[in-house]
């Protein structure tokens, strides 16, 4: 029970990494405000965990941001977590990147953990909170054909550090995780044709023969960085990758 009422919001919560995450923290005692675009995988969750409070959130429109955050402190009586594990992938050729691609991909996986970061953080300085973002082994290496993914998750790297150095004073831990391949929906959009497959094997996992991890495997990551066990860490890359940056 690491996180017996603590005020907890997660984001991307309706599938994937983040419903593992919003499982996992309400398991262990977290009071947890859910949110998504996915309504229904929402309702899917509230069931599963028995209740939790859940809050259709929209990462790329700052209002939408303000309000989840506004919500969990009006049921909570404060913050003390936020895990920002909403994302979207864009797989192909940088040639076929047009603006309305980029754009879209960077207002979710960046612009949406500025966004979340900006409205929590006076409510994360109160309670001497954390926040853990979602990141990705694309944050730290280059991933042939996913370009603007690469670009935007490598930027939730560098403003997790920057405010990791920024809040220290203020007792407020800032930490990315940045998984390898993951079983999620997100990984079946299908890749473009004719593409060099050596080229993206290079950014195989290599633990277990290559085998993608569970969100669960994710899940636990992102519950250690939000616990108190991990108090004395800050600014990390967490990799959970099965080797693939390690080389």
């Amino acid at each position: 029970m690491r996180f017996e009422g603590k005020s907890i919001v997660v984001t991307g919560a309706a599938s994937g990494i983040g419903r593992a995450v919003a499982l996992l923290l309400s398991a262990e005692g977290g009071r947890v405000v859910a949110g998504d675009r996915d309504a229904d995988g929402l309702g899917s969750l509230a069931e599963e965990t028995g209740g939790a409070e859940t809050m259709t959130l929209d990462v790329a429109d700052e209002a939408s941001c303000r309000a989840i955050v506004d919500r969990a402190v009006a049921l909570n009586g404060g913050l003390d977590i936020v895990c920002n594990i909403a994302g979207v992938l864009d797989f192909g050729r940088f040639a076929d990147v047009d603006r309305t691609r980029w754009d879209r991909v960077i207002s979710v996986n960046l612009t949406g953990v500025y966004h979340m970061c900006r409205a929590a953080m006076p409510h994360l300085v109160a309670r001497r909170g954390n926040i853990v973002n979602m990141a990705s082994a694309a944050g730290l290496v280059g991933v042939a054909y996913n370009s603007v993914y690469t670009a935007s998750k490598h930027g939730v790297v560098g403003l997790t550090k920057a405010l990791a150095l920024e809040f220290s004073k203020e007792g407020v831990r800032v930490n990315a995780v940045c998984p390898g391949g993951v079983k999620t929906p997100m990984l079946e959009q299908a890749p473009p044709e004719n593409i060099d497959w050596q080229m993206v094997m290079r950014a195989a996992s290599w633990l277990d023969g290559g085998e993608m991890a569970e969100p669960s495997d994710i899940a636990d990551a992102v519950a250690f960085l939000a616990s108190d066990q991990a108090r004395r860490i800050t600014g990390a890359a967490f990799s959970v990758d099965g080797g693939q940056v390690a080389g």
